[in-house]
């Protein structure tokens, strides 16, 4: 209770390091658009993707409880419905469809979870059972690989198992501990240990599974990653986009230099998941530096590793989109730690 009345006394001091309103504002007005775009709407609902879905529906509800709004946008509504009708979806006929088969159900898995908050709805048991049944002999998923940094590449089956982990972390103890579940999960760990030669931003949402599963990363290998992010640091307190490689080249990207703030914002995310708290000079300093660069319209910018895109199109902003999304969650998680820092007697 000490905790909560405190965290509550301090809304306005959140609103006086940056601005959550309008955080919230500018991934509203990209959900709008989103849903407008046929292209994001082929299957006849709007598609749930890693840039702009995924970190859409974990920022905006807790925006939403800071910003004292009483129920959920009606973006947030619609892909919940999306999610829920397709839960028990089939794997396609067609192999070279199973790629996107197993991103989806990964990432229904790992958002339903979450939108339950640890209790299971059968749609959310449904998309389960849809995500083991897609999972490979080899403990990870199949997944999008699309010469497209930094979710689309053959090493992005790392982070899609990370994801998996999350989303198994979401789950009540009693589910994790039912035996059909188990033989799963030993093979999501296995996957999980061979992290070698993975971009330091895969290692990254290990950390944040590991805070969920803490078993699935030994000690020994949670220092090594804490250790490259503390190394890779910028002096300002940020991450080049080059620091969470390695990476492909792609010679049609504009060049990116100096500290990058979709770079910053996960890292920040990620270490706070992982346990780091504002007394953490490395957190203090991601945190600093987000709370600096956040724009008048609310978003933190960040461009395309992969490709230039003509000015005003949908996919010139899905980098900007998804630091938008980590930047709010880790200035959200950063306050809240260092409140509940203050308050211990």
């Amino acid at each position: 209770m000490r905790y909560t009345l405190a965290f509550l006394l301090a809304i306005p001091a959140i609103c006086a390091d940056w601005n959550p309103r309008a955080a919230a504002d500018y991934m509203d007005a990209r959900q709008k658009a989103w849903f407008a775009w046929p292209q994001a709407t082929r299957s006849g609902a709007a598609c749930i993707s890693c840039h702009t879905g995924m970190t859409y529906l974990l920022a905006r509800p807790e925006l939403r409880h800071v910003l004292g709004e009483k129920s959920a946008t009606e973006y947030e509504r619609g892909y919940s419905q999306t999610l829920r009708a397709r839960a028990d979806k089939q794997p396609p006929s067609n192999p070279a469809s199973l790629d996107g088969f197993g991103t989806d159900s990964v990432l229904a898995a790992m958002l339903l979870t979450a939108e339950d908050r640890g209790s299971l709805s059968p749609e959310t048991l449904k998309a389960l059972d849809r995500m083991w049944a897609a999972q490979k002999p080899d403990g990870g998923w199949p997944w999008y690989s699309l010469n497209d940094d930094p979710w689309e590449m053959p090493e992005s089956r790392f982070f899609g198992a990370s994801l998996a982990a999350v989303a198994l972390g979401n789950t009540p103890a009693d589910y994790r501990a039912r035996p059909e579940v188990a033989g799963h999960v030993s093979k999501l760990a296995q996957f999980l240990s061979r992290d070698q030669g993975q971009p330091l931003q895969n290692r990254l949402m290990l950390l944040w599974a590991s805070a969920k599963v803490p078993d699935i990363l030994p000690a020994a290998r949670r220092k090594a990653i804490l250790d490259q992010a503390r190394q890779t640091q910028q002096p300002d307190g940020g991450w080049t986009i080059a620091s969470l490689g390695p990476w492909s080249a792609h010679p049609e990207a504009a060049v990116t230099n100096g500290t990058n703030a979709y770079a910053t914002a996960i890292a920040a995310f990620a270490l706070e998941q992982a346990g780091l708290t504002t007394s953490d000079p490395m957190l203090a300093r991601a945190l600093d530096w987000l709370r600096a660069h956040q724009s008048r319209d609310g978003y933190w910018d960040a461009a395309s590793m992969n490709h230039k895109y003509e000015a005003g199109s949908m996919m010139e902003l899905f980098m900007r989109d998804a630091a938008t999304g980590f930047a709010a969650m880790a200035l959200l998680h950063g306050h809240e730690s260092s409140v509940h820092s203050s308050a211990r007697p």
